[in-house]
């Protein structure tokens, strides 16, 4: 399928406390995107660290999202697993709770087969009922999904893209011609963006956006409208920000960013530390080089 989603879906971070969920900080970053124009948030995806919570956290953040969002934007959740039964299961409990869609990591560390891919999504739709998109980061993952992979996903129902983050445009490219018109192909690496989006990208999966929605939505839009000058422009400015967004492993920066800005996101769980002082350095740096007002 597509058509489901369009623009810029920002993965978004979640704020702890020692005690829990910050759910009056979670509040201020929702409300922020929506009035900057983003369309659609991702709940519970590698930024917003779901692989150090419980599962009644999740449900927690789930649910709060849903009532805060309150149909102003999409709601789309992180439910993947490296068991099938249990990624079907999270999709299917996401779905009955309201979420518009889901997003499914390919089965990491079992290291499947292609065949085995096929019949994880084949599995994962028919228990989802609403939209089901592929999240492919193989450096996170160790699969690869090959073009003839995403090809045969593509014609499954509720099959409604492919978040592309594997930071190999050769094969991004060979995705894309592959499912074109069957279903939709998202950025899901930042610096990468651009690119995709002149590629026949239908939007962006972005990190950046927690810092910067508003020119991140206007990058997206820039291509839509074939303004390439302009949006060209606008990757070289974000560039910058954008490296220093990915000094060390995601969510590490992009947390302390938001720290910076002002709202009270917290530090990453363990095994994630706190961003490093150089890297903190850079970060403010480029972040006041950007225009943004840095509270600490």
């Amino acid at each position: 399928m597509t058509g489901f989603l369009h623009g810029c879906v920002t993965a978004m971070v979640t704020p702890f406390t020692r005690y829990g969920i910050n759910k009056e900080c979670l509040g201020e970053m929702i409300d922020r995107q929506i009035e900057s124009g983003v369309k659609a948030l991702c709940f519970l995806g590698t930024t917003g660290e779901p692989a150090t919570m419980s599962e009644r956290e999740r449900s927690e953040i789930l649910s709060f999202a849903l009532n805060k969002v309150a149909g102003r934007a999409k709601v789309i959740v992180g439910t993947g697993s490296n068991s099938t039964a249990q990624a079907a299961l999270n999709s299917r409990r996401a779905a009955e709770m309201g979420a518009d869609g889901v997003l499914v990591i390919t089965p990491y560390y079992n290291k499947c087969t292609q065949a085995g891919l096929v019949s994880h999504y084949e599995r994962v739709c028919e228990a989802a009922g609403v939209p089901v998109i592929a999240y492919h980061v193989p450096s996170r993952t160790g699969v690869t999904m090959l073009p003839e992979t995403a090809e045969k996903l593509a014609l499954l129902s509720n099959f409604a893209g492919i978040k592309e983050a594997s930071g190999d445009m050769a094969l991004t490219l060979d995705i894309l011609r592959r499912v074109r018109g069957k279903c939709d192909v998202y950025s899901g690496e930042d610096l990468l963006n651009f690119p995709i989006l002149c590629a026949g990208g239908a939007g962006v999966f972005s990190v950046l956006s927690n810092v910067v929605p508003r020119e991140v939505c206007a990058l997206v839009k820039a291509v839509d409208e074939r303004k390439l000058y302009t949006a060209n422009k606008l990757a070289d400015r974000l560039f910058p920000l954008t490296k220093a967004l990915f000094s060390e492993v995601n969510p590490i920066p992009v947390k302390e960013a938001m720290n910076l800005l002002g709202f009270n996101a917290g530090v990453p769980r363990a095994p994630l530390t706190p961003l490093e002082k150089e890297h903190r350095d850079l970060l403010k740096a480029e972040m006041l080089k950007f225009g943004l007002e840095v509270k600490a």
